[in-house]
């Protein structure tokens, strides 16, 4: 039998798949629009997805559809309920990013500490060169060594920031979900996390129960002067009371490499905010080739697995 996989976002993984070991049929689109997708699907036993959305009316038009491979850790592109009803397995990629996602969240957080954007424009238009001194001390520069980083999901990623943060010295939380009265061994309230944070890093997934996570009122009960780190998902953090809390002084810096909207529009207000401590990279954390190589293996690894009748990596 030939299984008919498609990959309707292909160019969202720019890596080679290696090949699949049994009878197939691979349909690749570089890219497809949502109204596009029940055409290029309609015939599909396996799809392999990143960040296509697949909807409860698109899964209902796919009557040969078998499995749904999504090329990432987060599911939050797939309605699970409506799979679950068609009787649709999907299975997701995990831990290929662990390391790589956490060096760039320490990277965005070494970088704020520093006051690398300030210096680096700076030197740029010459103020070194003009600089009386020797030095040229243009943002405040803080250690990370004796700082608190809190991290807000204890999988992978956010084990192997810890393991990081404590190599050069911080004090590690794990924060509990909020609204827990009760944490559990080894984690803080996440009030509690908010109020003790130097840095806060977020490296949960997008639920229902984590959207719009940090507000307003969450960034207000965090301490003057502390950073706040994304490279999880935009829509857990609200961008413009983050942009407010931003500008008025009252958070030291933000490092996100993802935002609500994606790709976000030229004149999105935290793309054209020219603030000192905010840095803002475009969802690349887990894009070095070594972590992208794994995700590819993986994803032919859990296709490969599901056929065989093995519920590898199974979400649902």
């Amino acid at each position: 039998m030939t299984v008919h996989i498609v990959f309707p976002d292909r160019d969202s993984l720019p890596v080679p798949l290696p090949e699949f070991l049994f009878s197939h049929r691979l349909t690749c689109f570089a890219e497809t629009a949502p109204d596009e997708l029940p055409a290029r699907c309609a015939d599909a036993e396996v799809l392999i997805v990143n960040k296509a959305p697949l909807s409860r009316a698109l899964l209902q038009g796919l009557p040969r559809l078998k499995l749904i491979a999504v090329a990432a850790t987060g599911v939050n592109n797939v309605d699970l309920a409506a799979c679950r009803d068609l009787k649709i397995a999907v299975n997701n990629v995990r831990h290929y990013g662990d390391d790589t996602v956490a060096e760039h969240a320490f990277m965005l957080m070494l970088a704020l500490s520093r006051g690398m954007p300030a210096y680096l424009d700076a030197v740029r238009a010459g103020a070194w060169s003009r600089s009386r001194q020797f030095c040229l001390y243009e943002a405040p520069v803080r250690d990370l060594g004796g700082a608190c980083l809190v991290v807000v999901g204890s999988g992978g990623i956010g084990q192997a920031l810890a393991a990081r943060a404590r190599a050069f010295g911080m004090t590690v939380l794990f924060a509990e979900r909020k609204g827990v009265a009760s944490p559990r061994p080894g984690y803080c309230r996440f009030e509690e996390g908010l109020a003790r944070a130097d840095v806060l890093s977020l490296h949960c997934l997008l639920t229902p129960e984590t959207r719009g996570l940090i507000g307003r009122a969450e960034l207000a009960a965090m301490k003057r002067g502390a950073l706040l780190i994304n490279t999880a998902r935009g829509e857990l953090v609200e961008e413009t009371a983050l942009l407010q809390a931003l500008e008025s002084g009252h958070l030291g810096g933000a490092g996100l490499d993802v935002l609500r909207v994606e790709p976000p529009p030229a004149d999105a207000p935290l793309l054209s905010s020219a603030l000192p401590n905010l840095i803002v990279t475009p969802h690349v954390a887990w894009a070095s080739e070594q972590a992208m190589a794994r995700l590819a293996a993986q994803v032919v690894d859990n296709v490969t697995a599901f056929l065989a009748g093995e519920a590898r990596n199974r979400v649902v």
